[in-house]
């Protein structure tokens, strides 16, 4: 039996459910270098502003005992570099590719995607409205439904491909976030960002963070995560893309029988670059193992007591 692992998104066809995360894989030339990046699903590209971000001085990286933290503070090239000089490399990439957007205020989303309309070799942006790492903009739109559907209803009059709010979890009901998005007009939700986390050096008493807080990624915010995606899939009717701990096909398996319709994979990525192409193969034989024709065979399919 051939197993199928196309998925649909928003009339976007997806050869696999298998994505990048967002600032897991710059824009995805080093990662190129180690398979061929139609192997992938979609590459989610990292965190994309109106002009360029040096980000927060080193150390913004520290390994945790069962995950990282990180406060890189958006760093980046900036939308007309990136449109100049990363998009032409994107392009000939036969893989679906989606640009994580950020910004400081509405109008800095508004204008980063009014100018990535004009890119054609785009498919879907990914609207950064949960980043916990800057002082201005990203968790301030997420944590709060009006602004969230504002800055959603905003983005999707001058962009005209589908749009992703990416959440939160640093929240108080991540539903009511995620139907705030889906009333802005929304065309897929992803979560979750990262846990907001610290860690301190006990020999200099300091942060191991510049920023003194980052953001928490990896295995230990998994099971987190889908609690979250199974209770948007069960509250709003937009696709979910699922994102935290995610490093086997195991992983992704679960998720997606929580209803996470994709998967992107981050931190795995640090550490084991073909991480995402080993979790297709993986998925692939599970498919075949449990006689699955379709993907869709899987999303949502978690069998909850009660």
């Amino acid at each position: 039996m051939t197993a199928d692992l196309g998925i649909t998104i928003a009339g976007v066809e997806f050869a696999n459910p298998v994505w990048t995360a967002s600032g897991c894989c710059g824009y995805g030339e080093e990662l190129a270098r180690v398979f061929p990046l139609s192997r992938l699903g979609a590459l989610v590209t990292k965190s994309i502003t109106l002009e360029p971000r040096l980000g927060h001085p080193p150390p913004r990286v520290a390994e945790t005992s069962a995950g990282m933290l990180n406060a890189i503070g958006l760093a980046n090239v900036g939308v007309e570099s990136f449109i100049d000089e990363k998009i032409p490399f994107l392009a000939r990439q036969k893989t679906r590719t989606i640009v994580n957007v950020a910004g400081s205020t509405m109008g800095e989303y508004i204008e980063v995607c009014q100018r990535l309309n004009d890119v054609e070799h785009l498919d879907m942006v990914e609207l950064n409205i949960s980043c916990p790492n800057v002082d201005k903009g990203g968790m301030q739109f997420g944590a709060d439904p009006s602004l969230t559907e504002e800055v959603v209803k905003s983005v999707k009059k001058v962009f005209t491909r589908p749009v992703i709010a990416k959440l939160s979890p640093n929240v108080t009901d991540i539903v009511e976030i995620a139907r705030a998005a889906e009333q802005g007009g929304a065309d897929a939700v992803s979560l979750i960002n990262s846990m907001v986390g610290t860690a301190v050096d006990i020999e200099t008493w300091r942060p191991r963070l510049t920023n003194n807080t980052g953001g928490l990624t990896g295995p230990a915010i998994k099971p987190i995560a889908l609690a979250m995606v199974s209770a948007v899939h069960s509250s709003c009717r937009l696709p979910v893309i699922g994102i935290g701990g995610i490093a086997g096909w195991a992983d992704a398996v679960e998720f997606l029988l929580c209803g996470a319709t994709a998967v992107q994979v981050g931190t795995a990525v640090f550490v084991e670059p073909e991480a995402p192409v080993k979790i297709v193969r993986g998925l692939r034989e599970y498919m075949r193992r449990k006689k699955l024709r379709t993907v869709n065979d899987l999303i949502g399919r978690v069998r909850k007591y009660g």
